[in-house]
């Protein structure tokens, strides 16, 4: 799975990452905005070594690529893959996840979704 993930690494940039995000937020639902912002605040953490930022970009670049298994724009389904490859990500670099990064995934969470299920982000939080 790592190297397929390595691939994806070309695909990530801050600009895409925020643009979809922002653009695509709603539809692609709480859980997986939150995997996302997880997986990118701890990716901007300095204690995060190398192979972690790698495993992050390949995964949030396939989260950006425009094409994947199931697309994006298909309602309920196009979201299935990518939800799969965040967990894959998330548990692979779980020790990098703190605290702090979870505060600020929240707050953004909060910024964009305002009153937002918290049992969902438990049950991403329970993965890590």
């Amino acid at each position: 799975m790592k190297k397929t993930i390595k691939k994806y690494q070309r695909y990530f940039s801050d600009e895409r990452f925020w643009a979809k995000l922002k653009s695509q937020a709603r539809n692609a639902g709480v859980k997986i905005v939150y995997s996302a912002l997880l997986l990118f605040y701890a990716y901007r953490r300095k204690e995060t070594p190398f192979y972690a930022r790698s495993i992050i970009l390949g995964v949030l670049g396939y989260f950006l690529a425009p094409i994947d298994l199931i697309p994006d724009l298909t309602p309920i389904l196009g979201y299935t893959d990518d939800l799969g490859v965040l967990a894959f990500g998330l548990v692979t670099i779980a020790a990098y996840i703190n605290q702090d990064v979870r505060q600020k995934a929240r707050g953004r969470l909060h910024q964009w979704f305002g009153d937002y299920n918290e049992a969902e982000l438990k049950e991403v939080d329970d993965q890590l």
